[in-house]
């Protein structure tokens, strides 16, 4: 388990890094829902992660074998890192220059009115069905399927993936729980750096992540 856990550490934390979603959660905790709707969209974001998960832990055939992992592995592995350095170079491209800002998703408007319940879909598809979080996600358990451990460590596994990848969307509203009425200027820095970082963060780790997996393939294809 601790070999499948050390494989999807970096998947993980490109899925914690979420800096669009981070800012819709600092956007609900400025609203009079806050105490309910912040924990309900982080609740949903752990669903949606963890129903990807388990799609592809279940459906996922054999991985190994005795010269290493499957060939379904390796060619899923080149497809999704290419698909991240796709994707890295879309955000690096529609990144914000000089003193442009940055463009903000139209569902962002709309959070003034959630409740409970729409904060908690919310969390559902900006976790599990977000092209670069899909794409994490089903890296995640292909790497860890990959190891070949028993489906109870797999759960296990994957179950370390979703906690870590919801860490960055867990922080602010921890923040507004703790501070109270002093996170409101905390949270709003963190809001504006992101919203104008977004393009370069998401490219760099798009691209980093990328070939990893790129690299993870062509080691897969060699053994």
């Amino acid at each position: 388990m601790g070999q499948a856990i050390g494989q999807i550490l970096s998947l993980a934390a490109g899925v914690a890094i979420s800096p669009v979603p981070i800012i819709g959660v600092v956007l609900m905790l400025v609203t009079p829902r806050a105490r309910a709707n912040g924990p309900a969209f982080v609740l949903g974001w752990l669903i949606g992660l963890s129903i990807v998960g388990a799609i592809v832990l279940l459906a996922a055939p054999g991985a190994t074998s005795d010269s290493g992992p499957a060939t379904w592995v390796s060619t899923l592995q080149l497809v999704l890192g290419a698909l991240l350095v796709l994707m890295a170079a879309k955000q690096w491209r529609g990144r914000p220059h000089g003193d442009e800002q940055a463009a903000t998703p139209k569902w962002m408007g709309a959070i003034d009115g959630f409740n409970a319940v729409k904060a908690l879909g919310a969390g559902v598809v900006l976790s599990g069905a977000n092209p670069k979080n899909l794409l994490l996600a089903v890296a995640a358990a292909a790497a860890i399927v990959q190891t070949g451990i028993p489906g109870a460590q797999q759960a296990g596994a994957y179950a370390v993936f979703a906690l870590i990848g919801t860490i960055g969307v867990a922080v602010p509203v921890v923040i507004y729980f703790a501070l109270g009425d002093r996170a409101g200027p905390i949270l709003q820095r963190l809001k504006g750096w992101l919203a104008q970082n977004n393009g370069v963060i998401m490219a760099v780790l798009l691209l980093l992540i990328g070939v990893k997996l790129i690299g993870d393939a062509v080691a897969g294809f060699s053994s």
